[in-house]
C-alpha cells in the first residue's frame, strides 16, 4: 500500500512561544512524502539528501495514523523537500502534514484536513521537535492561506486568504525551534498580545513587523532585514529563525532582494499558497 502527498512551507505572522497564540501563512514551496506500508514490523524513515537527519517525526506520523486507522502496518516513509531544514520555514510541519496525508492515502482513509493536521501536531509533540505543538504552522501548511490559532488548545481561531508575493531570506545557518530560549520569549508576551489582536483583525502586515522586532530582540537575531524592508514591505523573523520573510508587491520585493542578496545565504521570491496540502 503506497501513498503520496505534498505540503507547503510557511512564514510567520506571530510566533506562539510568547503567549500560546500563533499565526502563519503558507508559501509556494513544498515537502513531498511517499509512504509504503509493506507489512514490515517497524516504520523506517528517510530524508532525501540528508542521510543523518532525525526521522523520528515522520516515523511517528506514520505510526499514529496506523494506530488509529490501520492494523499495525509498518513500512517506509521518504520525504523530499524544497524547504531548507531548521530554517524557520516550517519544514517540520510540512513534512508531518505530507507524511500524514500520504499514510492516510496508503490506508485508503479520507479524513478532513484539520483533523489530519492534528495528527501531525501530536506526532511532533511525541518526537519533541516543537515546544508549542506548532498548530499555527501546521494549520497554515495543511489548510493554506493565513491562519490564527490558539496553540494551547489546538484551536483554529481564523483563516483568511491573502494573495501576496513573498521574499524569503535564509542565512547560512540552522536554528532548531526546540532549542529556543522560551523564558526570554515569554517575557515579550505583552507585545505578542498586540500582534495577536492585529492578526485577528486581519492586519497581518503590521502584525508581522511587530512580531519580527520583538522576537529578534528576544532571540538575539538581527532586525536589520526587517528595517530594510520598511516602509514599502512588511517583514518578520520566520519562526525562531534564521529565515526572514517579507510580503509586498513584486517590484518592491525585487528591489529588496538586491539588498538582502548582499548578505550571506540565499534569497528567493515566491508567493503565498492558498490551497494547502494535497494527496499526489
Amino acid at each position: 500500500m503506497v501513498g503520496r502527498a505534498a505540503a507547503p512551507a510557511a512564514g510567520t505572522v506571530l510566533n506562539a512561544l510568547a503567549n500560546g497564540y500563533g499565526s502563519a501563512f503558507a508559501i509556494d514551496a513544498y515537502t513531498e512524502a511517499t509512504v509504503d506500508l509493506d507489512g514490515s514490523e517497524t516504520v523506517r524513515g528517510e530524508v532525501d539528501g540528508e542521510p543523518d537527519a532525525d526521522t523520528q517525526l515522520i516515523e511517528r506520523c506514520v505510526e499514529r495514523c496506523v494506530e488509529r486507522f490501520g492494523d499495525g502496518e509498518g513500512g517506509h516513509v521518504r520525504t523530499e523537500s524544497e524547504v531548507p531544514m531548521a530554517s524557520g520555514l516550517k519544514s517540520s510541519s510540512a513534512a508531518a502534514n505530507a507524511t500524514v496525508l500520504a499514510t492516510l492515502d496508503a490506508l485508503g482513509v479520507d479524513l478532513d484536513h484539520e483533523a489530519a493536521c492534528r495528527i501531525g501536531v501530536e506526532a511532533a509533540r511525541d518526537a519533541g521537535v516543537t515546544v508549542t505543538g506548532a498548530f499555527d504552522d501546521a494549520s497554515a501548511s495543511m489548510l493554506g492561506g493565513v491562519t490564527v490559532t490558539d496553540n494551547t488548545e489546538d484551536e483554529l481561531l481564523a483563516r483568511e486568504e491573502r494573495d501576496w508575493d513573498v521574499l524569503v531570506y535564509t542565512p547560512d545557518e540552522r536554528g532548531f525551534s526546540a532549542d529556543a530560549d522560551v523564558s526570554r520569549c515569554e517575557r515579550i508576551a505583552p507585545m505578542a498580545d498586540i500582534v495577536h489582536e492585529l492578526a485577528l483583525k486581519g492586519e497581518f502586515r503590521r502584525a508581522m513587523c511587530v512580531n519580527g522586532f520583538a522576537f529578534c530582540a528576544a532571540l538575539d537575531r538581527p532586525a536589520d532585514p526587517i528595517v530594510e524592508a520598511l516602509p514599502e514591505a512588511a517583514a518578520s523573523l520566520s519562526g525562531t529563525g534564521p529565515s526572514y520573510t517579507a510580503v509586498g508587491d513584486r517590484d518592491t520585493l525585487e528591489a529588496l532582494s538586491e539588498t538582502w542578496n548582499q548578505r550571506e545565504g540565499e534569497t528567493w521570491l515566491t508567493t503565498t499558497q492558498l490551497t494547502g496540502a494535497t494527496i499526489r
